[in-house]
């Protein structure tokens, strides 16, 4: 048989030799037909075209039985090797995926730790179980320093309310959020807040968030007096408390106040507004597997 060199190991080639392997270990054509689940012809044309591509006879075969040739042993023993390693490396890339190792950089809102549906809670708790290698930090923060933690690559995703979509970001919503307009029990308008007038709103000294809310959100505030600001929810709870101001809450951040009896929402069939909660990621930007495994297990 004419020499030849090989130049590349294909699939096909692989699997040739996964055919030559097992005739080998059969000790013929006939015992290796049930194990490979095709003809003795189909197995000789395998064989064929195997000797063909590496250019050397590999076994001899006939009335006196099957045998391999001195070049049949040395291919034989080099492709265990090779499969031997295909196999490792198999086993290794699987390992990988099991222990995933490296940091998770994540920015949430300040206060969204109350909120009921805790798809965010849960998922973080799916990463630290499928590997105590995965270093996880947490940024509470605005929106606005979410979203630039998430564009200039300090973060590697964020959960916000869905303000105004920034072009380079992906969002995709997590849940709604109601908020009312809150009053402590030191407040004069708390023994009659179901029955609030709507038409008084502007008489009342609100506290207003100096950060960026949405476009529904700025209209219900407008309907106010602002007297003070607050650069979070939790400084908005502070100075409600106090009684001398309305705000508005988030009713899930709310609940702990009022199942205390120390707030309650004023009209709160009629004062109230929805925030969209929203996962965003960069654009473009490849989704290594922690993060994948995070927003898969989100959406689940």
């Amino acid at each position: 048989m004419k020499p030849t060199t090989l130049r590349q190991v294909t699939d096909f080639d692989l699997k040739l030799l996964r055919v030559f392997k097992i005739v080998a270990e059969c000790g013929s054509f006939s015992a290796a037909e049930s194990l490979l689940g095709i003809t003795r012809s189909a197995i000789s044309l395998h064989m064929g075209d195997l000797e063909k591509r590496l250019g050397m006879r590999l076994c001899q075969r006939g009335r006196a039985g099957f045998s391999l040739t001195d070049e049949g042993q040395e291919i034989l023993r080099a492709s265990e090797t090779m499969m031997a390693s295909i196999e490792e490396f198999r086993q290794h890339v699987n390992q990988i995926h099991k222990q995933l190792r490296g940091e998770f950089n994540i920015g949430i809102i300040n206060n969204l730790v109350t909120q009921p549906m805790m798809q965010i809670t849960n998922a973080l708790g799916c990463l630290r179980t499928t590997s105590a290698n995965i270093q996880i930090n947490i940024s509470m923060s605005t929106p606005t320093e979410i979203e630039c933690g998430v564009l200039d690559g300090r973060l590697q995703v964020g959960a916000l309310p869905l303000i105004m979509p920034l072009s380079g970001l992906n969002y995709s919503p997590l849940y709604d959020e109601r908020s009312h307009l809150y009053c402590s029990n030191k407040n004069i308008m708390f023994s009659n807040a179901d029955n609030f007038d709507y038409s008084k709103l502007n008489q009342l000294d609100a506290v207003i968030p100096s950060y960026r809310i949405s476009t529904e959100a700025m209209n219900h505030h407008k309907l106010l007096n602002s007297a003070a600001t607050a650069s979070d929810r939790e400084g908005i709870a502070f100075l409600i408390l106090t009684g001398k101001f309305v705000g508005f809450l988030p009713e899930h951040y709310a609940h702990f106040w009022v199942e205390k009896g120390l707030m309650k929402a004023l009209a709160p069939e009629q004062i109230y507004y929805d925030s969209k909660i929203s996962i965003v990621t960069r654009k473009g930007k490849r989704t290594n597997a922690i993060l994948g495994l995070f927003l898969d297990e989100l959406k689940s």
